[in-house]
């Protein structure tokens, strides 16, 4: 505990520092605690615990951005993988009503690598960004789409994603 403690603020930052997100550097720092834990035997073993700290840290990262999760994943992908219906299509109604009233960078960097299906490196390269600049922009303009179908159409989620929602003008 000694060690974690004295590398716990070091590793928040670093997962701050690369996800730009104070939850979930906290949560990625949780499951980096839990999975010291459970490897208690090998740390004990170590010379440099923070060698050893940063590594479970790095790869519990990449396991996270690797992983695709209902929650960041693209509203549109969501709607698409989802059957056609009636509600559906009130869905993505409401859902291009409110790309409609995002900025105009976040509304094309969404239409162009979402909708598109433009690469990312593509789009980094044609609004003169650099490759991760463009994927911030991206990850923002999505988080922002999600948080303002979320406030605008009250969506709802369970662990398979969309499960229920309030179309727009019956709000």
């Amino acid at each position: 505990m000694k060690a974690w403690h004295e590398n716990e603020k070091d590793l928040h930052g670093w997962l701050l520092k690369q996800t730009g997100d104070s939850e979930q550097s906290q949560d990625l720092l949780q499951d980096v605690f839990l999975k010291s834990l459970r490897n208690k035997e090998r740390f004990c073993s170590l010379a440099y615990a923070r060698s050893w700290f940063f590594t479970i840290t790095r790869n519990t990262l990449i396991d996270a951005v690797r992983k695709p999760h209902p929650e960041t994943m693209p509203f549109i992908d969501q709607v698409q993988q989802a059957p056609d219906t009636p509600l559906l299509l009130e869905l993505q109604s409401c859902m291009m009503r409110v790309l409609s009233e995002l900025d105009d960078k976040d509304r094309d960097a969404i239409e162009r690598c979402d909708m598109q299906k433009m690469s990312q490196e593509a789009y980094a390269c044609s609004v003169g960004l650099s490759l991760p600049a463009a994927k911030s922009r991206l990850q923002r303009a999505r988080q922002k789409l999600r948080t303002q179908m979320i406030q605008k159409c009250q969506i709802q989620f369970d662990e398979t994603g969309v499960c229920d929602f309030t179309p727009r003008h019956r709000i």
